[in-house]
């Protein structure tokens, strides 16, 4: 599992130390100031392809809660089978 904690460092420290950051991106994320803001985060292509899985799932079910609430003619269940072939 992907650890929770997350560093900070300096763009200039970022350039100078890369591979560092890269090798700690792979247990925590990795937060990249400049001029004291938040400007990139750095993190591993597990965490990513976790994230992303995440968020598909996540926009999945609101697009399935908006498609529940929306109102509409109701489709007979021998109608569906029918329009499918399976009758």
């Amino acid at each position: 599992m992907y650890n929770l904690t997350m560093t900070t460092v300096s763009a200039a420290d970022a350039r100078k130390n890369f591979a560092e950051v890269v090798a700690r991106a792979q247990e925590e994320a990795v937060f990249i100031d400049r001029r004291g803001e938040p400007a990139a985060v750095v993190i591993s292509p597990e965490q990513y392809d976790r994230m992303m899985t995440a968020l598909e799932d996540a926009e999945d079910l609101a697009a399935f809660d908006a498609a529940i609430a929306e109102e509409g003619d109701n489709i007979p269940w021998d109608q569906v089978k029918a329009d499918l072939g399976w009758v």
